[in-house]
């Protein structure tokens, strides 16, 4: 049982992969894109995206991961606007 209360423990211990949604929309729109725009490269609706912009919910898990690859490219790419991408550590 000590096994199984350690993976919980674990899970529920894993870092969110996304930064805070103010992040995630100043990084969207220092890159020039609309909701609408990036919604289409996912294939999902904007009001979906917006959901994920917003932090209401996250993405299934392949979208998931491809959506925290997109943000961390552009904190990269506009370091001025991804303040606050690592809020532990910022």
């Amino acid at each position: 049982m000590s096994e199984l209360l350690d993976a919980v423990d674990a899970l529920v211990a894993r870092p969110d992969i996304l930064p805070p949604p103010e992040v995630r929309a100043r990084l969207r729109k220092a890159d020039g894109l609309t909701q609408q725009e990036v919604a289409k490269v996912f294939g999902v609706t904007r009001a979906a995206f917006n959901r994920w912009e917003v932090g209401a919910v996250k993405p299934h898990r392949h979208r998931l991961e491809a959506y925290a690859h997109l943000l961390r490219r552009w904190a990269t790419k506009h370091p001025e606007a991804a303040e606050g991408f690592f809020a532990e550590t910022d």
